[in-house]
């Protein structure tokens, strides 16, 4: 029961967080129910310009592409960081094993790389 007492204040936490939001989100109905809307007030404000055409234009499938590259590439330099900051002391005990594991973890970023090269990932042109 001494276990279950540490977890009421996360408890409490949560509570008043979904009270938070749920009061927050009550009160933007009623604000909004509250203001004077019209026609110029509910268009779409794009910098001044009219909206003309779609809102959600199609959006190439490169573009995914590229973006699941930059985050493959992106967690690669995240993982290589603490890998750097403590090369120096782990050295003195396993040298083996961290260098092993390091070379096996940028081996396989390799192989993803090559495999973004064979399907023309960073060929801009198309």
């Amino acid at each position: 029961m001494d276990q279950l007492a540490q977890y009421i204040p996360v408890l409490i936490l949560g509570g008043v967080a979904f009270a938070f939001a749920g009061a927050t989100l009550v009160f933007s109905v009623l604000a909004g129910k509250l203001g004077r809307r019209n026609a110029v007030k509910d268009s779409a404000y794009e910098c001044g310009m009219l909206p003309v055409g779609d809102g959600t234009p199609r959006m190439s499938v490169k573009f995914y592409l590229v973006a699941m590259l930059f985050i493959l590439f992106d967690i690669e330099v995240i993982f290589l960081f603490p890998w750097a900051v403590v090369y120096r002391d782990m050295l003195r005990d396993n040298a083996n094993l961290i260098l092993g594991s390091m070379l096996s973890f940028l081996g396989t970023l390799f192989v993803g790389y090559l495999y973004a090269l064979k399907k023309r990932a960073f060929d801009w042109k198309n």
